[in-house]
């Protein structure tokens, strides 16, 4: 049985402790996080501690008349608020637009005692104080005469389980839950849905759920659904058997509902999407913790048939992850490096590319990725869309930052997760933290001539 070393941890003290040893360290990270954004990242050496380096930003939301800050030629607003954690957004070919609300699942049984800190960590960055809404939701927004405003909303669906990838095609309206992609019989312009779905496929599910969020994206033909699945551990801790399909993308018949591995060694994927230009499989990765504050980068890649991507063995192509054993250096040696790192511990969570949008240059030809920001490290990273330009269907230069200030001093007004193209060509933001979708559009007001859904590329047959 493959295994992490495990390492003796003295948790149940350590509530006060963490914060404390993030504090100490604040202001103590003079790592230049730009070295690691771009094809080649600096990769210093891992470093290993009894405590991971901390920093958590509490989540106290946007006052009134707040908003992200973006740059010059653009502008934002709220698309729709008052929402319970937006993770992702969908526009269908018809230009509405569906927010998909969702809440990890619960009762998931702890596999190592500092899990118990992790989550109440997780509790503090996503906030915890106030009455908790209704969650695990797809709602409607319908821009109806697509000038940027929201006129009517709908909830299509309620009481899913841990809902986040969705896609539509031929009069069905399918669902990527934790644990089955299900397909609900949908017409565009409903309002609700009343229909019970069709398990089309079972995911990877429970009792263990360790990285919960499955995403899904429609081939360009139609035929495929791929669906993205998370590692059960950070490396292995629960041993092989747990990672059965996981850490891997997933190619699932659309008719019959029947899968293979795809791709693989893919710690964490979400934000699956096809380039438009090259009409590649791309996919953001959160890496794996607790080997420093600058490792390991996070990074966005094209997905190739077959490719292995590491993990658990090694990182960024051949660097081995020596807590791993018994080690694998003929896995080391097929390791795929990806193609573009974004910075260690940004959390990478959405992708979309600009392609065909209405946004002016220089964002007209790129990949938007929503970064949920970082808690292992001792600086706060990410917490904020950014944008890689591209040429050709490849990154062409450094991701620059589009939409920012979703963190003042210690605190976290919002946090991006999933991105997305609404009906009129601006872009869509769901800032689960804040519990709102931003919509940032060009300064012009210039629009698509019509909508095109997320599931679809123009020209595709």
């Amino acid at each position: 049985m493959i295994r992490a070393p495990r390492r003796p941890i003295v948790f149940l003290l350590a509530g006060v402790s963490i914060l404390s040893l993030a504090a100490c360290n604040e202001g103590s990270d003079t790592f230049d996080t730009a070295q690691q954004i771009g094809p080649d990242p600096v990769l210093p050496e891992p470093s290993s501690e009894l405590l991971p380096d901390l920093k958590v930003a509490e989540v106290v939301g946007w006052k009134d008349g707040e908003a992200p800050t973006v740059p010059e030629g653009l502008a934002i607003t709220a698309y729709a608020k008052d929402l319970a954690n937006p993770r992702t957004v969908h526009t269908l070919p018809n230009g509405d637009v569906l927010v998909i609300q969702s809440k990890a699942p619960e009762g998931e049984p702890l596999s190592r005692p500092k899990d118990m800190i992790r989550g109440w960590i997780m509790a503090i960055a996503h906030g915890s104080g106030g009455e908790q809404k209704e969650s695990n939701i797809i709602t409607l927004l319908r821009d109806a005469n697509r000038d940027g405003v929201v006129d009517e909303r709908h909830d299509l669906l309620k009481k899913l389980n841990s809902p986040f990838g969705v896609a539509w095609i031929d009069n069905t309206l399918y669902v990527a839950a934790t644990d089955a992609i299900l397909a609900y019989p949908y017409t565009l312009g409903q309002n609700d849905i009343t229909d019970q779905p069709k398990v089309l496929a079972p995911l990877p599910g429970g009792p263990i759920n360790h990285h919960w969020t499955k995403d899904l994206a429609l081939s360009p033909d139609g035929r495929f659904f791929y669906a993205s699945v998370g590692s059960n551990s950070n490396i292995v801790e629960n041993g092989l058997e747990a990672e059965k399909n996981r850490a891997a993308i997933l190619q699932v018949d659309r008719q019959t509902g029947a899968s293979r591995i795809y791709a693989s060694g893919l710690r964490n994927p979400n934000g699956l999407t096809f380039n438009p230009e090259s009409r590649e499989l791309w996919t953001v990765v959160n890496e794996r913790d607790e080997l420093g504050p600058n490792l390991v980068p996070d990074y966005a890649t094209s997905v190739k048939d077959g490719g292995f991507y590491g993990w658990p063995w090694s990182y960024y192509g051949n660097h081995v992850d020596a807590r791993v054993h018994p080690p694998r250096q003929d896995m080391v040696e097929k390791a795929t490096k990806p193609d573009y790192a974004l910075s260690s511990h940004v959390a990478a969570l959405g992708l979309a590319f600009s392609l065909n949008s209405a946004l002016p240059a220089p964002f007209s030809n790129g990949a938007f990725v929503g970064e949920h920001g970082s808690w292992n490290r001792n600086a706060f990273n990410g917490y904020k869309v950014v944008f890689i330009p591209f040429e050709n269907g490849r990154p062409s230069g450094k991701a620059q930052d589009v939409v920012t200030d979703f963190i003042k001093a210690d605190q976290a007004r919002g946090r991006p997760v999933g991105v997305g193209i609404d009906g009129t060509g601006a872009l869509l933001v769901a800032d689960d933290a804040g519990n709102t979708v931003w919509r940032v559009s060009a300064k012009s007001g210039s629009v698509t001539p019509q909508p095109i859904g997320t599931d679809q590329i123009p020209g595709q047959q």
